[in-house]
């Protein structure tokens, strides 16, 4: 999954960064409201903690624009802030939480965690798409009720599809969503089809249906075979 922080405070948000990677997100940062509001434009996310005093702008201002062009992306506040109208009006705007700093990574991840699944998948604690079952928590996939191995980036294109069925993904925005800022290390879109190839094997190996479907010059679509 696919975070933005907006943070202004760079030790914080090295520090969120950091704890989010290791915990399989995708993480980019932003340190100003200019910077934030330019990724918002350019990349969807599948959620994004921002804070509400930024040296250019503010919080609430953000959340307005992000929530006019992609209303399904989730948002965490974060602030120093523990006023009662700080929390009232980021509800009122869209925010679907707000934590008051300092605060324990455990507990934002954790929120983290539950925004997502609400967002994405009706709130189950498990993602279940036919015969392939996906338990987030433990980052396990089972197909056929066997356990499926597959690499850290697999599990994020498998996450990406389960998320987005019947729809048709460019190359670019699964590129996008598995390699965020680091895109030009994944040195061609090649990298895309070779993760792609390797989960359909490894789902098939275990008595699963090709799910997968390529569209010609445009990408990849997840659906009923």
């Amino acid at each position: 999954m696919k975070v933005l922080v907006v943070e202004d405070e760079k030790g914080l948000a090295e520090s969120i960064s950091d704890y989010m990677n290791k915990e399989g997100y995708i993480c980019e940062t932003a340190a100003t409201f200019r910077e934030a509001d330019e990724r918002i434009y350019l990349y969807d996310y599948d959620c994004v903690i921002v804070d509400l005093t930024l040296p250019d702008g503010n919080g609430f201002q953000l959340i307005e624009t992000l929530k006019k062009l992609l209303a399904t992306t989730g948002v965490i506040i974060i602030s120093a802030r523990n006023a009662l109208e700080d929390k009232i009006r980021g509800l009122e705007i869209g925010s679907d939480d707000y934590l008051t700093k300092p605060f324990h990574l455990s507990e934002l991840n954790a929120r983290v965690k539950s925004l997502i699944r609400r967002r994405n998948f009706g709130g189950h604690t498990e993602i279940r798409f036919r015969e392939i079952r996906v338990n987030p928590s433990s980052r396990k996939v089972y197909v056929n009720g066997q356990l499926t191995v597959i690499s850290r980036k697999e599990y994020d294109l498998l996450l990406y599809f389960l998320s987005n069925i019947d729809v048709v993904l460019t190359k670019v925005s699964i590129a996008e969503h598995l390699w965020g800022d680091n895109i030009d290390s994944a040195d061609s879109l090649d990298m895309v089809y070779s993760h792609i190839k390797n989960l359909r094997r490894k789902l098939l190996e275990k008595g699963g249906s090709d799910y997968v479907r390529s569209v010609y010059g445009i990408g990849y679509k997840f659906g009923e075979p």
